[in-house]
């Protein structure tokens, strides 16, 4: 049986793929993420997890060198944009130096390797864009990810596939970051006002159809940049009001503010979204619409307050 070694197992992207590499059940998978595993399912006896940083060179080739995985997907990353512009030294450790450990690694190893990246690697001047566009990022975030890519395309040697993705939003165990769905509804829930942006486009991604896409770039050893998102172009503005209308929320605490209003140290593109048709064509790729996606989360929400 073929093996999968995933980095950053605990996050969001990270415990989706282990749950779907796990159910699938074709391929051995060894987990890694800084620290303690925060998954049950991994303590059920499936799958082997392994704490990481993929920030120290020595940890990545040794963990490599062991286990001799045939695909490494690789979702540790500093995600937080305006982080990434105070904290820039950490960002470049875990966003650049890391792809670097782990493109030497697998390049020696003849491991395939699955890098994800992001729509701010682009400045939003003319979204959506396609696997092909040219990047210009606006941000020390979009920067590291862009430097990323690159080290993954110069690598000698190296069996490699990029996925690019937006606005990931979903609902997994033990989380440490909130997204658009779950901070509207909460915060609505709350009666709680909140300002949301009508000037940014993006074309918001499930988690799951996030797992599914790398999922399929493995199983098809496609090579090659793949753009992986959802099909629905919105402003957050538009996905806080399908939002309310789908949990029944009183939307009279929702202001309409354009992102000039915001002082956030990170600049963000304005138009991103992507075309997925290569996605579509090549791997079979076929993500859920937004307001299918509310429909998921809201489900899987009931799931984890009755099991908390």
């Amino acid at each position: 049986m073929k093996k999968i070694l995933l980095t950053g197992s605990n996050g969001l992207l990270g415990q989706k793929l282990v749950q779907l590499i796990l159910e699938q059940g074709e391929y051995e998978l060894i987990a890694t993420a800084r620290g303690e595993n925060r998954l049950p399912i991994l303590e059920s006896g499936k799958g082997t997890y392994r704490s990481l940083d993929v920030s120290n060179p020595e940890a990545v080739q040794q963990i490599i060198a062991e286990f001799k995985p045939d695909y490494v997907i690789h979702t540790a990353a500093m995600t937080n944009v305006d982080q990434c512009e105070s904290e820039r030294e950490g960002c470049w450790k875990l966003n650049v130096d890391a792809v670097q450990h782990l493109s030497e690694a697998c390049a020696a190893h003849n491991t395939f390797l699955l890098h994800l990246s992001t729509d701010f690697i682009f400045d939003g001047e003319a979204g959506p864009y396609d696997e092909n566009a040219e990047a210009n990022p606006l941000s020390y975030y979009g920067e590291s990810k862009l430097a990323a890519e690159k080290i993954v395309l110069q690598s000698p040697n190296l069996r490699w596939a990029i996925a690019r993705t937006i606005l990931v939003y979903g609902i997994a165990h033990d989380m440490s970051r909130s997204n658009i769905i779950l901070w509207v509804k909460n915060s609505l829930e709350g009666q709680k006002s909140i300002k949301v942006v009508d000037d940014q486009w993006r074309t918001p991604t499930l988690a799951e159809d996030l797992a599914m896409g790398c999922y399929l770039i493995v199983k098809h050893d496609a090579t090659g940049i793949f753009n992986i998102s959802g099909k629905d172009m919105l402003t957050p503005w538009e996905m806080a009001n399908q939002t309310a209308d789908f949990f029944s929320l009183d939307k009279s605490f929702m202001t309409r503010a354009d992102s000039s209003t915001f002082t956030q140290p990170a600049k963000r593109p304005a138009r991103t979204g992507f075309v997925i048709t290569k996605a579509e064509q090549q791997l079979g790729y076929q993500p859920h619409s937004f307001t299918e996606g509310i429909a998921i989360v809201a489900e899987q929400a009931k799931a984890f307050s009755k099991s908390n």
